[in-house]
């Protein structure tokens, strides 16, 4: 029922993220099973965040890009391939956790440029990114010093 609400709220809603824990492999017959089961109740943009290697590979690249479902590309890369956008390229989603401290750390400007420079350079129509140092406070400077960067 809470997915069938969330298409309401129509253009104020986001990407839905699945984010997986690092112990959940890929496992094809299960995860396209769940994915037929989210897309009968959800048609939004969805977004998944894998931790562990076995999601790296183009089975699941493929499959993911099936159900229109992107893979989030992820600062630090748990694994080869996680910093980059993957799945369905109709979303460019980058959530980054701060670097080289998970969620304390701040991004120093050339990380932004390279971030910004990639970004702008996406063709996927919708792109987004989520900054999840927090802990610290980083995220919001970082947020804004990559906004303006996008706007130059």
């Amino acid at each position: 029922m809470f997915l069938s609400q969330l298409d309401s709220l129509g253009g104020k809603l986001g990407p839905l993220l699945m984010q997986l824990p690092p112990s959940l492999t890929y496992d094809a017959p299960v995860v396209e099973r769940f994915l037929e089961c989210l897309r009968l109740r959800f048609s939004g943009d969805v977004v998944c965040e894998p931790r562990h290697a076995s999601w790296f590979k183009a089975d699941a690249e493929k499959l993911l890009a099936s159900f229109e479902i992107a893979r989030a590309a992820a600062d630090p890369a748990p694994h080869p391939g996680a910093q980059d956008p993957g799945g369905w390229n109709g979303i460019c989603y980058f959530r980054w956790h701060g670097s080289p401290v998970m969620y304390r750390s701040n991004y120093g400007t050339c990380a932004l440029h390279n971030l910004a420079t990639q970004v702008k350079n996406g063709d996927a129509a919708s792109r987004w990114c989520i900054f999840d140092n927090t802990a610290n406070g980083a995220a919001i400077p970082n947020a804004l010093a990559l906004t303006k960067m996008l706007q130059v």
